[in-house]
């Protein structure tokens, strides 16, 4: 491997510095990444960007914006490989 493409979500838990940094540390590639905005779908109709509560270490607390409920999320939620280039 010589280069990988990364997209990490909004509510993943980790920033794309912090993966670009820890990947850094144990790979030789060339690294990109990138951050995918969340997307939720509530029960109560709203679908959207959830509302971020809370931004820690290793996690992200969100809610619905119109009732505060914890919604679907239908985008932004992971880490997805989206291209590995080999020598």
């Amino acid at each position: 491997v010589i280069s990988v493409k990364l997209e990490v979500g909004e509510l993943s838990g980790i920033s794309p510095k912090h993966l670009r940094e820890h990947l850094e540390e144990i790979v030789n590639w060339t690294i990109d990444v990138s951050q995918i905005e969340a997307k939720v779908k509530c029960k109560c109709g709203y679908e959207g960007k959830p509302k971020i509560t809370l931004r820690a270490h290793d996690f992200v607390l969100f809610q619905c914006p119109k009732c505060s409920e914890v919604p679907e999320v239908l985008e932004g939620g992971g880490i997805k490989i989206v291209e590995v280039k080999c020598a």
